[in-house]
């Protein structure tokens, strides 16, 4: 059974940092992709950032220059790097998984196409 932790999260000012991670158990796909989404308050919940087994990543054009993705396959452990953080960007970030069909090369970034969730991490940015 997939299980999908996150940590790190937490309240900082506008233009600090932080760095989130997602502790992945259970997980045996070899071709997959792993992805932040996160929901403000009223909104739906959104893409932030996604990485596929290969490593490509793709980004939300709001977090584009300041949002890293990684992962420590080793660990199965997924990052993202948060810098140049902004009010905005306040809200539950979650990490979510799934295993990728080989025929497909594109990269999952809607919450309709992952199976596997966290419960989710705040995130807090005061101005």
């Amino acid at each position: 059974q997939v299980q999908l932790v996150e940590s790190g999260g937490g309240s900082v000012q506008t233009g600090g940092s932080l760095r989130l991670s997602c502790a992945a158990s259970g997980w045996t796909y070899s071709n997959y992709c792993m992805c932040w989404f996160r929901q403000r308050p009223g909104k739906e919940r959104e893409g932030v950032a996604s990485i596929d087994s290969y490593g490509h990543t793709r980004y939300a054009d709001s977090v584009k220059g300041r949002f890293t993705i990684s992962n420590d396959n080793g660990q199965n452990t997924l990052y993202l790097q948060m810098n140049s953080l902004k009010p905005e960007d306040t809200a539950m970030y979650y990490c979510a998984a799934d295993e990728r069909p080989p025929w497909l090369q594109r990269i999952f970034f809607e919450p309709y196409e992952y199976n596997y969730w966290g419960q989710g991490t705040q995130v807090t940015v005061s101005s």
